[in-house]
């Protein structure tokens, strides 16, 4: 196995998470002189929520692929961030309980050229129809004196609608709830300005690579029934910061988690915990770790969750249970890998 780049973590790789988190409440003060009674969920969340009707939420959310679109541009395939940008925002959207409805795209280029734009387009098709949405349109810019010759850009924006009694988290996530872990397809669409930093370069280097462009799984066929028939009481996405997206569902509780074992997942995180050099606590943040995306449901429903996310074609696990939080902490999350590493995440 080729030797990795190690002694650097994520900060190092120039991701600075707690200046972006400082942000994004900075962004969330200064939007609210814009809302109105009709906004139900606002910056913040993993969707923003605005009442239609009585009966009817719209629900919608924006994101990227990040800089995984640097691994495309190495080998020459666009096709399958397609993919990733549909995921992003369509998973995000899954989390507030809603039906994905409709996509629309940005395509940013320093030279528009017309067979990477028709890869990218095919991904977005191919995610749109995996997510059951329409793709309705979108915008292309070509600016030549911002982006480097070959490079490009993209934001993805997806709308949904959902009941107001089937929207996510529900207010009654409570300790011993069941936790279902529901497996990634790799590393997905994080981590991946530390990813490139660790990639060997040559031959070896550039089949990292491909692996590493595994798309993004969409979870909407399989998790949607489950959310109309009140199965589900919350979903945790886990993107950018990890395990740290458990907490999102419900600050009131901590939670407690043990990973499947390893050959169960997809074999980068192997690699990753093998050579990397980074501590568990560390990978934990970063990474999604083998697990896409996490729903809590009540004990009584574990199993049939389990069994029906596997007859969907999911590989689905019951992986731990939510916990009380302990006075004068925050909510926690308590990961527990498969070689008895120990991480505790302060969220």
């Amino acid at each position: 196995m080729a030797t990795l780049e190690t002694g650097i973590d994520y900060a190092k790789s120039g991701v600075d998470r707690i200046a972006a988190d400082a942000l994004v409440e900075k962004i969330a003060l200064l939007t609210r002189s814009t809302l109105n009674k009709k906004v139900k969920a606002a910056v913040g969340g993993y969707a923003s929520l605005y009442e239609l009707d009585k009966k009817r939420w719209l629900a919608a959310s924006t994101d990227g692929v990040g800089t995984k679109l640097k691994l495309a541009m190495r080998l020459g395939n666009h096709r399958t961030v397609g993919i990733d940008l549909v995921a992003m925002s369509v998973n995000d959207i899954l989390c507030v309980g809603a039906e994905p409805l409709f996509f629309l795209d940005y395509f940013a280029t320093g030279r528009l050229d017309g067979g990477v734009a028709r890869q990218v387009i095919e991904g977005i098709v191919d995610g749109c129809k995996q997510a059951s949405c329409a793709l309705v349109g979108g915008e292309t810019a070509e600016m030549p004196d911002f982006y480097q010759g070959g490079e490009y850009d993209l934001a993805g924006f997806a709308v949904g609608l959902v009941e107001p009694r089937r929207a996510l988290p529900r207010k009654d996530i409570r300790p011993g709830d069941v936790i279902v872990g529901i497996a990634s397809s790799g590393c997905h669409s994080n981590g991946y300005s530390l990813l490139r930093k660790l990639l060997p370069g040559g031959p070896d280097g550039d089949g990292r690579a491909r692996e590493l462009l595994t798309p993004t799984r969409i979870y909407a066929r399989s998790l949607l029934p489950l959310v109309r028939r009140g199965l589900v009481k919350g979903l945790a996405h886990i993107t950018g910061s990890g395990f740290l997206n458990i907490p999102r569902m419900s600050e009131k509780v901590s939670y407690a988690i043990e990973l499947p074992p390893a050959s169960e997942l997809a074999p980068v995180f192997g690699w990753l915990r093998a050579g990397a050099g980074l501590d568990f606590p560390e990978l934990c943040t970063t990474f999604n770790m083998g697990l896409g995306m996490v729903a809590v449901v009540a004990p009584k429903d574990a199993v049939r969750v389990v069994r029906a996310l596997r007859g969907a074609g999911e590989k689905a696990w019951c992986i731990g249970q939510v916990a009380a939080r302990r006075k004068k902490t925050p909510s926690q999350v308590f990961v527990t890998g498969g070689d008895g590493e120990r991480a505790v995440l302060d969220y």
